[in-house]
């Protein structure tokens, strides 16, 4: 009989259990499942960032938005004709479709877009701002300060990019339809499947050369300067692989939604995936997705039954996962526990002797 660990034995029942979801859940809450997997590379990516690279990013949001904008363009495009325009450009009226519209009718340039725009942006603005060596709380506030930013710039352009509706509407992808049943399974298995991989990806590369010295950077820069290696391109790297798996999650989630909008890109849902990266664990990539998942049903639950407590719950979450689980849900069943039966039978033990000797 192989002699597996625990780990390996709950991590594949919970694989198993998630390849047949779609025959053991409601459409609904597969749908939901779908979203909060999305957003869990998010989440995965700021493990990466922020649990092993010591990067605190506040502004994610941007990197979500851009990926899910970029599929949303190409959905709006799918099907119209050559002169025809988006529903929501005819009623703000636009007359022609705007140059950087036009390359996201394929849908190879989109998928790339996905990839490489936030990728080139993470990469570029993360360059500048190490090489500086800008970090710490300057960097959080600045990242978020983008995230305002960009949200107001989506709000602003209402006849680009509709505004604070967003862009929503649409029921095709490569003349699939979206509303078909099967093509719904089909996306929720390749939201799966991009999960695992990016998290086997992730494991091997913190596993490497490049994450001890990632981690290396986190706990020490002028150190890992003084061996001899500057810390910035490790940063950089991490700052734009995080991006990338953010702005996969951004398309993964606005094709399970069927919306993105700049309610879904500002502060408050930056700081959103921070908290579900805080309770999850944040050094553990395992964590990203228990935080993602746990916290995101559990506003769904409790926003549907008492909306006005959900806000107060998502904070007593945050409170007690840094006071009370510091290393997260998933870091109290890693390595040491707070408490043992053995521990404290050591106590009682020793609790015994000394009144033997008293």
């Amino acid at each position: 009989m192989l002699n597996l660990p625990f780990k390996t034995i709950g991590g594949g029942a919970a694989l198993l259990l998630a390849i047949l979801a779609p025959w053991l859940l409601s459409a609904y809450d597969l749908n939901l499942l779908g979203r909060f997997l999305a957003l869990s590379l998010s989440a995965m990516g700021l493990v990466l960032l922020w649990g092993e690279g010591g990067i605190l990013s506040l502004g994610q949001g941007v990197f979500f938005g851009l990926g899910g904008y970029l599929l949303a363009m190409h959905l709006k495009l799918d099907g119209l004709g050559a002169g025809e325009l988006p529903d929501f450009m005819t009623w703000s009226g636009v007359t022609a479709l705007p140059w950087w519209w036009a390359p996201f009718r394929n849908p190879l340039v989109t998928i790339l877009g996905v990839l490489l725009v936030p990728a080139a942006i993470g990469a570029g603005f993360s360059w500048l701002m190490f090489r500086r060596r800008i970090g710490g709380v300057y960097f959080a506030l600045i990242t978020q300060a983008l995230a305002l930013v960009f949200a107001t710039l989506l709000i602003s352009q209402q006849g680009t990019t509709g505004g604070f509706n967003g862009l929503t509407d649409y029921h095709n992808l490569m003349g699939l339809n979206l509303n078909d049943e099967g093509v719904t399974r089909g996306i929720y298995w390749l939201t799966l499947a991009l999960v695992a991989t990016a998290y086997f990806a992730l494991r091997w590369l913190l596993s490497s050369r490049f994450g001890k010295l990632l981690r290396a950077s986190r706990d020490g820069s002028n150190r890992l300067r003084f061996l001899g290696y500057d810390p910035t391109p490790y940063k950089v790297v991490a700052f734009s692989v995080a991006a990338v798996l953010t702005g996969v999650s951004g398309a993964m989630f606005t094709l399970h939604a069927g919306v993105v909008s700049p309610a879904l890109v500002g502060v408050v849902p930056s700081i959103e995936m921070v908290i579900w990266v805080a309770i999850g664990g944040r050094t553990y990539l395992v964590g990203g997705i228990v935080g993602a998942l746990l916290v995101n049903f559990a506003k769904d639950k409790i926003s549907t039954a008492l909306p006005e407590l959900w806000l107060y719950a998502l904070g007593l979450l945050f409170i007690l996962a840094v006071t009370a689980f510091p290393r997260g849900i998933v870091g109290e069943f890693e390595g040491e526990r707070r408490f043992k039966p053995a521990r404290l039978g050591d106590m009682f033990a020793r609790w015994r002797a000394g009144r033997a000797t008293s």
